[in-house]
């Protein structure tokens, strides 16, 4: 294939050139048309396997021949002279041992991490291991930096790479370092017997060190050679002699090939084109060139000659897309795949971020297009991988409400019961019974009186079998790696299961289901090497390997649309390239932390450097720039704050608004001109969506035998401000259901209080010992949250001195004789009884009888009780018309607000202006003008200081009208 040479042999293709393509193009130019033999006897090495999938897909499309052995890097390693050594430890396995001994020492010097730290810290020590292995440091090396200079930190952090570089020691070699000696061993076997047939190793830019190693030897051999992606034949050789200075060029998209040429010898002008295939945009890539340029050399964009019709050309067909937020970016960037599709043209998603490639994909989904996303769904993310993580997040925790109902609800529970219909009626039942009752933490008590309320067999069995998966769950604060993933995979294959099934329904069917059980497999295989560990980083550990699993879709994708990484990107193209996530922090990314070398100490070792990982990411970039057409497309704001733009397109931006010369602002407004087509296109495809009118303010007129004929006390005060509330409840007959899981809120704090106080006044004890035994008492009872428990307890502290103090002078006056007392008064006409129940009433001997009513916050004040808050004097009144069975009429020597805020306080109600009977007949006129047919129950009537929306807001559809909007009168039979 190659003729005699005494020089490496590089090859290489431009920016935006269809890799594969002009791969298989040089290929079939240099196969000798007489040698048949030579296309099966060329060995072919490529990055990835998808870039492998895709040279051969190629050869498939004909005409008929014979195929090249197409293989994938690592096929050095596992074939040739190490064949048949023994490999590495399994990788779970070596990071469960090493946080063992990571733990051990933990416990020995508490003071160097904490131990929820123990599995993030051997992850990071077996990723700098495997580093250092691959790009030849010697772990010795490490240990004996001198940094008699730095911190403390050094000596802490000494102790742990220590106790790794022992382990290593003992348990053999590790993956990288086993590679790189294989990698030794073919050099050596090459350099007295080198094969005499084509090897080639395609697409890689040798940015690992037994990579790099293995194509200095291929580039040798004679018959390899090297071809690398996305070369800058445009830069000039001052720019190329830049790239050699001291902390210049290691974050340029060429100094990898500038790397591998220097280590083998070979000059810029010596590394040619690998084949004459078509450039979709050479004046681009002169542009992108002139972009990027070092930093010691951008005078060269003052200097440059290129003519402004190249300048033009480069930016004819590039869009660029400044969307107001991800979401919009997201859209828009849908929007232009969807057009790319009506038009017949490919078109391909180039982002690092998964966030925004996943929020296409949802978008593409609207119009039933499934693009070929090249790194699949996260397996965690899937229902398997989901379920998993619910069942961990248990250990060591009571299940709340809001959990159990999860759980039951979650799609795979009960798929391998015969009747999983029956499943879901039971957690409906269960959910709005939860829902009435308000408990924060449901026991298998509670459960079993609700299937006791049920009165049938299938819902006890239905409560056991729930009991049955979960109830150890929460015992399991700390626990060993083995105990927690047998208990793990009993819980979710008994749920998983159904009531009275032995299986695991469908939890591990499907493809989801199928790499979930990979992952449990390995977990289970390697458990034993756990230790023990807390629940909480069990659960973590869980999350990381399923974060490392990917799903591939089983439905058949659209092959016109594509979603790529930036790796997959570099070997492959299509007609339309959409660079998306161009912001600081996203592409390129934020360097990944390194608890254990700074920047210096990697420099002096050898490995890899921050910059590096930058350099990659700007020759990726570089590459799907260099495409037909391109996008480039960022957000302006996050989640949080305005976002950064990546420092490459930051460099185009800037370039072109200084070539004013060659119009280069003008283009750039072109660019943005078209990408806000986009942005309008999706405000437009937003707007027409269906749009309803707004809901008038609503006051509906119901018949008057329709209406309510008995009202407690505590809705007259809503029926005077909020009319149609009452119409709602008691008309409509719709209650509010409560939240499912059940917060520390005022109503229930007014609760607690009510029973503290009634069960203490009860026990006739007025001293402060037995107050708090009974404030502990109820709080542990009916508030289970134990920081709520404290809060309120210190709350009760600050008022107790100023409560007993009253209640004593209280009882001087009159005893307590009756709590929470239900009453009720008959009207004649109207026919209508108002109805109540009394915090307290206390009698004296002469039959006088004080009523009061306790608040948890501050009472209302005068012009409330005189306009709206009717309560306590119309409890008055009822209880001198016999409301009370057990009082008859009784005359009313008092009523009064105990207020228990932060500012207690008595607040007698006056009585005497007016008096009851007047308050008796104002109720009377009242609840005479509500049967009136005229009448409305209007929405929101005379709301006050409001902070929260209400019960009924929503079916009101308040929001689409305020309270300056009229009325609309509403009759209903």
């Amino acid at each position: 294939m190659f003729d005699p040479s005494d020089t490496p042999r590089i090859f290489a293709l431009p920016p935006g050139v269809d890799f594969s393509a002009g791969l298989v193009e040089g290929l079939k130019a240099r196969w000798p048309a007489d040698n048949p033999l030579a296309v099966p006897q060329t060995e072919v090495y490529l990055n990835t396997r998808r870039s492998a999938r895709k040279l051969r897909d190629l050869f498939d499309t004909g005409p008929a021949t014979l195929l090249p052995r197409i293989k994938t890097l690592d096929a050095f390693f596992s074939t040739g002279p190490v064949a048949g050594e023994d490999r590495d430890i399994a990788p779970l396995r070596k990071r469960l041992e090493i946080a063992r001994l990571v733990q051990a020492l933990i416990e020995q010097s508490p003071d160097l991490a904490p131990q929820s730290a123990a599995f993030d810290l051997a992850e990071s020590l077996v990723t700098l291991f495997d580093e250092a292995a691959g790009e030849g440091v010697d772990p010795a090396d490490i240990l004996s930096l001198d940094l008699t200079d730095q911190s403390g930190h050094w000596a802490r952090a000494q102790q742990f790479l220590s106790l790794v570089s022992g382990y290593f020691e003992t348990a053999g070699a590790g993956q990288e370092d086993q590679n790189r000696q294989a990698a030794h061993k073919l050099v050596l076997a090459w350099q007295t017997c080198p094969p005499d047939h084509p090897v080639l190793i395609a697409g890689s830019t040798g940015s690992r060190g037994t990579t790099h190693l293995m194509m200095e030897a291929v580039a040798r051999l004679p018959q390899g050679a090297i071809i690398l992606p996305g070369f800058d034949f445009d830069m000039p050789d001052s720019a190329w002699k830049s790239l050699l200075k001291e902390g210049v060029g290691e974050d340029h998209p060429q100094y990898r090939a500038l790397a591998l040429m220097n280590s083998l010898g070979v000059r810029r002008e010596q590394v040619l084109p690998w084949s004459d295939c078509h450039i979709p945009a050479p004046s681009r890539n002169r542009l992108l060139s002139l972009a990027l340029r070092p930093a010691p050399v951008t005078d060269q964009w003052r200097k440059d000659q290129t003519p402004a019709d190249d300048i033009a050309r480069a930016c004819e067909n590039v869009t660029l897309l400044e969307a107001q937020d991800s979401r919009s970016e997201a859209g828009a960037i849908a929007l232009g795949m969807r057009a790319a599709v009506e038009d017949g043209k490919t078109v391909a998603l180039v982002t690092p971020d998964r966030q925004l490639t996943r929020r296409v994909s949802v978008a593409l989904s609207r119009w039933g297009i499934e693009a070929d996303d090249s790194a699949g769904r996260p397996l965690h993310l899937s229902a398997p991988g989901r379920f998993l993580r619910q069942i961990a997040s248990h250990f060591g925790r009571k299940p709340e409400a809001s959990d159990l109902l999860a759980i039951l609800k979650h799609p795979l529970v009960a798929t391998g019961a015969q009747d999983r219909g029956l499943h879901l009626l039971h957690t409906r039942e269960l959910e709005l019974w939860i829902r009435r009752k308000g408990m924060p933490y449901p026991t298998i008590e509670d459960l079993q009186i609700w299937a006791a309320q049920l009165k049938t067999d299938d819902a006890q069995a239905w409560v056991n079998w729930i009991f049955e998966a979960i109830s150890d769950l929460s015992d399991m604060q700390m626990g060993s790696v083995e105990t927690y993933v047998q208990t793990l995979l009993q819980s979710c294959e008994t749920l998983c299961g159904g009531v009275g099934c032995d299986g695991s329904g469908e939890l591990w069917e499907n493809i989801a289901g199928r790499e979930a059980r990979k992952v449990t497999d390995q977990l289970v295989a390697a458990a034993d090497a756990g230790g023990h560990h807390s629940a909480q980083e069990f659960s973590a550990l869980l999350l990381s390997l399923l974060q490392a699993g990917e799903l591939r879709s089983a439905v058949t994708p659209d092959s016109r649309v594509m979603i790529w990484g930036t790796l997959e990107a570099r070997v492959q193209t299509a007609d339309i390239v959409i660079l998306g996530g161009l912001n600081e922090g996203v592409w390129p990314g934020q360097p990944a932390p390194d608890p254990w070398l700074n920047r210096k100490m990697r420099k002096d070792l050898g490995l890899l450097l921050p910059e590096r990982r930058t350099g990659l990411a700007a020759h990726d970039f570089q590459q799907a720039a260099g495409a037909a057409e391109i996008w480039l497309t960022r957000s302006i704001r996050d989640a949080s704050a305005e976002t950064v733009p990546s420092r490459w397109l930051n460099r185009l931006v800037n370039l072109l608004t200084g070539l004013t010369e060659k119009d280069g602002p003008a283009l750039l407004d072109q660019m943005r001109t078209r990408g806000a087509q986009w942005t309008r296109l999706l405000q437009d495809w937003d707007c027409a969506l269906p749009v309803c009118d707004p809901e008038p303010r609503p006051s509906p007129r119901p018949p008057v035998d329709q209406r309510p004929k008995e009202l407690p006390v505590t809705a007259i005060q809503k029926l005077i401000r909020d009319p149609y509330a009452i119409y709602a409840r008691y008309i409509l007959n719709l209650r509010p259901l409560r939240p499912i899981q059940q917060s520390a809120d005022a109503p229930l704090r007014g609760t607690v209080i009510h029973e503290i106080l009634q069960q203490f006044i009860e026990s006739g004890d007025l001293s402060e010992d037995a107050f708090f035994a009974t404030v502990d008492h109820v709080l542990q009872s009916e508030a289970p949250w134990p920081a709520v428990q404290r809060m309120w307890r210190a709350k009760l502290l600050r008022v107790s001195d100023w409560f007993l103090e009253t209640e004593r002078l209280r009882q001087t006056i009159a005893a307590p004789h009756l709590f929470e007392e239900k009453g009720r008064v008959t009207l004649e006409n109207p026919d209508f009884t108002l109805t109540c129940r009394t915090d307290r009433i206390d009698r004296r001997d002469d039959g006088q009888i004080r009523i009061f009513d306790y608040k948890t916050g501050s009472p209302p004040s005068k012009d409330q009780q005189k306009h709206f808050d009717k309560q306590l004097p119309l409890q008055a009144a009822m209880a001198e018309r016999g409301a009370f069975k057990t009082l008859g009429n009784v005359p009313i020597l008092d009523v009064a607000y105990i207020g228990l805020g932060s500012s207690p306080v008595f607040a007698p109600v006056q009585l005497e202006d007016p008096s009851t009977d007047e308050i008796w007949d104002q109720f009377c006129q009242l609840i005479d003008a509500w049967m009136r047919p005229e009448r409305g129950y209007l929405s929101r009537r005379a709301i006050e200081g409001q902070r929260f929306d209400g019960d009924y807001d929503h079916l009101a559809r308040y929001g689409e009208w305020d309270t300056t909007s009229a009325p609309v009168e509403e009759d209903l039979s």
